[in-house]
C-alpha cells in the first residue's frame, strides 16, 4: 500500500503488477474500500499484461475522511429538491488523477464499477488527455429518468448503519441478497468474510452517506458524455436492481461509438462464473487501441 497526497487530502492506493505495463485504474463503488476488488479478479488483468491500480476513494477506507462536514440529509433529493454535498464526483475523479500523478503515469485505461463508473465517466470528461479507454460497469449517467433503483434497493441504501461488527455483517448479507445476481449462486460465506474484513480495516458509514450526496448533487453527465472520444465499453447486468439496466443503456447511447453488453441474471455484482467472459471482453477492449 502507498499514499498519494494531493487535492489537500491523502489517497491510499495499491499497485498490482509490473509498473512498466499499460496501467489500468480500477475505481470502486459507493462506500466500498479498494479491498472490495477480489484479488483473483485483479490478478486476472495482471496476467493479461496490465498494471492494475486500486485505491480508496475519499471518505472511505484509509483515504482522508470528511467528518468535519457531518452527515448530509439526502431525503430532500428524493422529494425533488436539490441538496449540497461537501464534494462532487469531479473532486473524486481528480483524486484518481492524483494517484496517476503520484505514480508518474501520463495515461491510463479507466475502469469503474457502480459509483466508480460515474467517477470514471467524470474523469474521462474532465481529463481526456489522461485517458486511453473507458470501461463503465453497472453504472449510469446521472439523469433522473434512467438507472433508478428498485424500492427494495433504495430501502437497502437507506438502512441505518450498524453499530457493531456482527450487525455490520448481518446488514451486509441482507443488502447483498437484494442486489446480487439472481442467476448465480449467492456466496454468503464469502460476503460475511469480506464484510468483516472491511469492518476491521475501516468502518465508516457516514462517509458512504457523503459519497451518496456527491452522486446526487453532481447531476446529469449525458451532454458532457457526448464529447468523450476515448473508446468506451459499457457492461451491465440485466437483473441489476440498484442501478437498473436503463442506466447502462443511457451511458452507451450518450458516448459516441460506445460498445454495450448486458448479461442475463447478473445483478449489481460480478459473479465469479462470469469472470472469464468479463475479463476477456474487457482485456480485448483495452487492447483495441
Amino acid at each position: 500500500m502507498a499514499r498519494a497526497i494531493a487535492n489537500n487530502i491523502e489517497i491510499e492506493y495499491a499497485v498490482h503488477g509490473d509498473e512498466s505495463n499499460p496501467v489500468l485504474l480500477f475505481i470502486m463503488g459507493l462506500g466500498a474500500q479498494m479491498t472490495a476488488w477480489d484479488q483473483e479478479f485483479v490478478d486476472r488483468f495482471v496476467d493479461e499484461g496490465f498494471c492494475v491500480i486500486t485505491y480508496d476513494n475519499r471518505d472511505v477506507g484509509l483515504s482522508t475522511w470528511f467528518d468535519e462536514h457531518g452527515e448530509v440529509d439526502v431525503l430532500p433529493f428524493l422529494l425533488g429538491e436539490s441538496i449540497e454535498a461537501p464534494y462532487s464526483l469531479a473532486h473524486m475523479a481528480a483524486d484518481g488523477v492524483a494517484v496517476l500523478d503520484a505514480l508518474g503515469v501520463e495515461q491510463a485505461h479507466i475502469l469503474g464499477i457502480s459509483m466508480g463508473g460515474m467517477i470514471a465517466q467524470q474523469l474521462v470528461i474532465d481529463h481526456p488527455h489522461r485517458t486511453i479507454t473507458l470501461t463503465s460497469i453497472m453504472s449510469t449517467t446521472g439523469a433522473a429518468d434512467v438507472g433508478q433503483p428498485t424500492p427494495e434497493a433504495i430501502a437497502s441504501l437507506l438502512t441505518p448503519p450498524a453499530t457493531t461488527r456482527d450487525e455490520a455483517i448481518a446488514t451486509g448479507v441482507d443488502g447483498w441478497r437484494i442486489i446480487s445476481s439472481v442467476g448465480y449462486p449467492f456466496e454468503e460465506e464469502d460476503i460475511r468474510r469480506r464484510t468483516g474484513e472491511a469492518y476491521d480495516r475501516a468502518y465508516h458509514p457516514v462517509g458512504t452517506n457523503r459519497q451518496l450526496a456527491a452522486i446526487l448533487a453532481s447531476g446529469d453527465r449525458t451532454e458532457a458524455l457526448r464529447s468523450v472520444t476515448a473508446p468506451t465499453l459499457v457492461l451491465h447486468g440485466e437483473a441489476d436492481p440498484l442501478v437498473t439496466p436503463t442506466g447502462g443503456e443511457a451511458t452507451a447511447a450518450a458516448v459516441p461509438g460506445a460498445r454495450h453488453l448486458t448479461y442475463p441474471g447478473m445483478g449489481h455484482d460480478l459473479p465469479r462464473p462470469l469472470w472469464d467472459e468479463l475479463v476477456n471482453e474487457i482485456a480485448g477492449h483495452l487492447r483495441s487501441v
